[in-house]
């Protein structure tokens, strides 16, 4: 390939991103980048603050993309390289507990100043009554208000309503400044950053909204004369500033905590890899650091360790838990010849690896890459709020100023003062705390129900997602299957009985950790019989073992275990099995065939009942395993679930999911192992069971935390009532600006009914008490029939 041709070759990069809020936001930096000479494709995702961008290496490069999303306003950073991929992502961690720790502080802060503030602003509303002898102060409500809460807190602070009202001022003022100028920045710089831009946003609105409102108090603190010789009380509105901040920054926190989560499944992967490996030279072995091992290194790998890299077993016997690749639940025998992969666990024996493939070319680090590139690709939440507020916010803007101009031309000669007013409560009105606080709260309230029943959702995009599933793909071991192998029948010959058979394979098996051995002695030990004293027992790795009980010689093990060692009459051992074993074990005694055990892991208990409701909601079932077909298809017959893919290697049960996506499903994929991590990541739900592996949970968006089964027909319940929730409560956020905008514009004004700035405020801060208190019914709706 010359090199013309290598430079044409497309690249792909993904950019961390900051700054993002909404909706408004990720496109503003996907329209920059798709626009961008040499960009084929680009796409944003606000949950995880991700650009996933293909381009032209020829015609730009990750640097000149970073500078692009930089001049849109936000802030953006070429990734590290793959070998840096778990300290890129401790980094951007630490950066999210950071932001965290600091919106709860701030939020705090905000919330505390609000209520202080609105404590010392009676007095002043008062006095401002007084100032202007009552004519057209407030609206009606404001004046019950007042004339009820009024008494009251002097009563209870009669001291307040001594202090200079100069004092008073200067006290709500240096609050308001101070939630301004520290709590609630990030509004202001990122609203000024959208309009140099030629953008709106949220902040917008909250920007817009809170210096009007400011300004107005500034002006009502500085000059009030100038309102009492209109008629107009001047009221200040440093309170309504503070508590709108206050709000907004609970929805930042709450929307905060929910993405902690969504880089934990990459690093949970990349430390599967053993920081170090043993690597030998002649009669020498040195420890050094996993990156300096090379192609065709000798690995020395001892009894228990994690293998450190993939290669070719040289020297020893074993067998390796393979279960986080594979699926399979019995571990797999190794000897010379036979592959390893690393990040698996050795056995009980001591291995000697021929390193072979290393970095990118691993298999862990495909599986990383696969879980990365299937996370990027996933949409983000896209709630009606974020939706509309590219429409929302100029609309507001410009009914506030439409508000201003209509009251100077035809209110009179207080018509400009009276218009100020009325737009000022047209742009508190209409900030969108209650949508802000729409999703978040609902999915608070939901996530802990359904924690309390053994259910964890990782974020609100899950509960959207899951409330829509159409098809779900099931991972058999350790899903619908309970991922340990147990005895299933015993088939004696020669009219020997099943638990003769048992009681002579027991006692060498109990001498050996394989997990066959361990179910049968179960058995044996479920069935009430005595496990006799075995001595001189060996242990074959990949054949079975061997040992004298009661003076006589007992093997235990494979067909061509028994065979080498001269017992003969195997033909019923070497047989098919049923189709539901997953293992044969024959025993012999003093050369003798007795008999075969045979082994399975069992279906969970709540399996087919959960099937069967998935069914009646219209599901379709698919089964995704790593497990032989002879296997996979009576177990899935059994439990009624149609379609079945065996021997499916992750990238297969990956492309089985974008399968079922490309034929208009809304996938669910629900596993429990490493293996399952692609395809958890790239369904639109992914369902984790609780006693799979720590990396398979990371990567689910849900996590069945008790092993029932059953939970996730109860999962998807809830999703559903808890979508209705978001629903209810994105109808209530709009439905008081639809109502109250009109009001505070003056619609009603000829009637003599308006609304100020404070009752605007107080109309904002009802809105989102209705939607909390909404979200909060949530915790006593029936889910569970």
């Amino acid at each position: 390939m010359d090199q013309a041709s290598r430079a044409a070759a497309p690249a792909a990069t993904v950019l961390p991103i900051g700054g993002m809020t909404c909706a408004a936001c990720s496109a503003a930096v996907q329209r920059a980048l798709s626009r961008q000479p040499g960009v084929s494709e680009a796409s944003v995702n606000l949950l995880l603050a991700e650009a996933t961008i293909s381009f032209d290496p020829a015609l730009t490069s990750p640097e000149r993309l970073v500078d692009v999303v930089r001049k849109t306003g936000y802030d953006a950073y070429v990734p590290f390289d793959e070998r840096a991929l778990l300290e890129e992502q401790e980094a951007r961690d630490a950066d999210v507990v950071r932001e965290v720790r600091l919106l709860t502080w701030k939020a705090a802060a905000a919330l505390v100043a609000g209520a202080l503030a609105m404590v010392i602003s009676m007095p002043l509303m008062t006095a401002a009554a007084h100032q202007a002898h009552g004519a057209s102060s407030a609206d009606p409500f404001m004046r019950w208000w007042m004339g009820r809460l009024d008494p009251s807190l002097q009563a209870a602070l009669p001291w307040l309503y001594t202090l200079d009202t100069r004092v008073l001022h200067a006290v709500v003022l240096a609050l308001t400044v101070f939630v301004m100028g520290w709590a609630g920045r990030h509004f202001y710089v990122r609203a000024w950053s959208a309009w140099r831009h030629r953008t709106a946003n949220m902040n917008t609105l909250v920007a817009v909204g809170t210096s009007a409102a400011l300004a107005f108090s500034l002006a009502a603190t500085f000059v009030p004369q100038w309102f009492i010789q209109r008629g107009l009380a001047p009221d200040v509105y440093y309170e309504a500033v503070v508590f709108i901040l206050g709000f907004l920054l609970l929805g930042n926190l709450l929307e905060a905590r929910a993405k902690q989560r969504t880089s934990a499944a990459l690093r949970s992967l990349m430390q599967l890899r053993p920081a170090t490996a043993r690597v030998v030279t002649g009669e020498n072995e040195r420890e050094v650091p996993i990156d300096q091992v090379r192609t065709a290194d000798l690995v020395l790998v001892r009894p228990g360790e994690r293998i450190p890299v993939d290669g070719v077993v040289v020297a020893g016997e074993s067998d390796a838990d393979e279960a986080m690749l594979t699926g399979e639940s019995v571990p797999v025998s190794k000897s010379p010849g036979t592959r390893v992969i690393g990040g698996t666990m050795n056995g009980s024996g001591a291995l000697r690896v021929r390193a072979t493939s290393l970095g990118a070319d691993a298999v862990l680090a495909q599986i990383v890459r696969l879980t990365r590139d299937a996370q990027a690709s996933r949409a983000p939440m896209q709630d009606l709020a974020d939706r509309a507020s590219a429409v929302f916010v100029p609309v507001i803007v410009a009914i506030a100023v439409l508000t201003w101009a209509a009251w100077a031309m035809l209110g009179g000669p207080s018509g400009a003062a009276r218009g100020v007013v009325a737009a000022v409560a047209v742009l508190i009105i209409a900030c969108p705390c209650a949508m802000g606080l729409a999703i978040p709260t609902a999915m608070m309230v939901a996530s802990g129900r359904a924690a309390s029943l053994g259910i964890v959702f990782k974020s609100g995009e899950a509960l959207q997602r899951l409330s829509s599933v159409t098809a779900v793909a099931f991972d058999k071991t350790g899903t619908l299957t309970e991922g340990r192998p147990r005895v299933v029948t015993i088939e004696p010959v020669g009219g020997v009985a099943g638990d003769e058979v048992l009681a002579w394979a027991a006692p060498v098996e109990r001498e050996s950790e394989h997990p066959l051995a361990r179910a049968v002695v179960e058995a044996a030990q479920e069935r009430g019989l005595v496990i006799r004293q075995a001595s001189n027992v060996v242990a074959t790795a990949g054949g079975g073992v061997s040992g004298i009980v009661d003076g006589r010689v007992v093997l235990a093990g494979t067909a061509t275990f028994l065979a080498q060692r001269g017992v003969e009459g195997l033909a019923p051992l070497e047989a098919a099995g049923d189709g539901a074993a997953q293992t044969v074990v024959g025993v012999a005694v003093d050369g003798v065939f007795l008999g075969r055990v045979l082994l399975a892991d069992r279906e969970r208990p709540s399996a087919r009942a959960t099937v069967e409701a998935l069914g009646v909601l219209g599901v379709r079932l698919t089964m995704l395993t790593g497990d032989r077909a002879g296997v996979a298809g009576p177990m899935a017959r059994r439990l009624g679930i149609d379609a079945v893919v065996a021997e499916a290697t992750p990238d297969a049960k990956l492309r089985t999911v974008e399968a079922l996506g490309a034929e208009g499903h809304r996938v669910a994929m629900v596993g429990d192992g490493i293996n399952d991590a692609p395809a958890l990541a790239r369904a639109d739900v992914g369902i984790a069971m609780g006693s799979g592996t720590d990396v398979a949970m990371q990567a689910a968006d849900v996590t069945l935390m008790r092993g029932d089964l059953s939970m996730l027909v109860t999962a998807i319940r809830l999703s559903r009532r808890t979508l209705a929730t978001m629903r209810q409560n994105l109808f209530w956020a709009f439905a008081y600006n639809v109502l109250a905008v009109p009001v505070a514009a003056g619609l009603l004004a000829p009637w003599g009914i308006t609304l100020s700035p404070v009752l605007a405020s107080a109309a904002m801060a009802l809105s989102s008490v209705t939607v909390v208190t909404n979200s909060l019914r949530l915790r006593h709706t029936r889910i569970t029939s």
